[in-house]
């Protein structure tokens, strides 16, 4: 009896476990429709510091942060297909703000992420992102430290994350890098964390790209 008891348990733990990688690396990864607060997502979205290489069809964003594995992954697999559709990238980068006491941006990086929301210049940010994080030093950029103004920009990008996070979560969405947001092609506005090969194959789908 003791042993089957145990049997149960142990199929049981073992189907938890199954459930929960299936949720974690397939379910919560899929694109979802944006069924609440569009007006006001469209609204940060659109007037946060993103920059673009200024194509002419639909609509990308792309929440990022500069060592973001994940970000960097989906840039690399899929700008360059969705640039010949004329899908306009438009990538916000954050400082992600102090945890725990420890720092998770270093002082290049804030002056770099100030510097892309306030000139908006995309061949600042593709050779940042093409240059070894260790080798940046954010030559040419005035800092952040002991600018008030400058200080200002970084902190209304963690502001906009801290915005944007509950807003998603109400559609069921939990925030992680990258958030991505886009329009597909019968008007709906979708979201996803896409680092699957699966939401990113949808979410190229959507936007026309083979």
């Amino acid at each position: 009896m003791k042993k089957l008891i145990a049997s149960a348990v142990l199929l049981a733990v073992v189907a938890v476990a199954i459930l929960g990688a299936w949720w974690w690396f397939d379910v919560r990864q899929r694109p979802k429709v944006i069924t609440r607060n569009q007006a006001e997502i469209g609204r940060l979205l659109e007037t946060a510091g993103w920059v673009s290489p200024g194509r002419t069809g639909p609509k990308l964003y792309m929440v990022s942060f500069r060592d973001c594995p994940s970000c960097a992954q989906f840039k690399a697999e899929n700008f360059a297909d969705l640039h010949l559709a004329q899908v306009d990238t438009r990538v916000i980068v954050i400082a992600r703000p102090d945890l725990n006491g420890q720092a998770q941006s270093t002082p290049a990086e804030r002056a770099t992420v100030a510097e892309l929301w306030i000139g908006r210049s995309w061949p600042l940010y593709e050779r940042w992102t093409a240059a070894p994080a260790a080798a940046w030093t954010a030559a040419g950029i005035p800092p952040v430290e002991g600018d008030m103004a400058r200080t200002a920009v970084v902190e209304a990008g963690r502001g906009f994350v801290d915005r944007l996070a509950p807003l998603l979560k109400a559609n069921g969405v939990s925030f992680a890098y990258p958030v991505l947001v886009w329009w597909s092609a019968d008007g709906q506005m979708k979201t996803c964390a896409c680092t699957t090969a699966a939401s990113a194959k949808a979410l190229r789908r959507d936007l026309g790209v083979q």
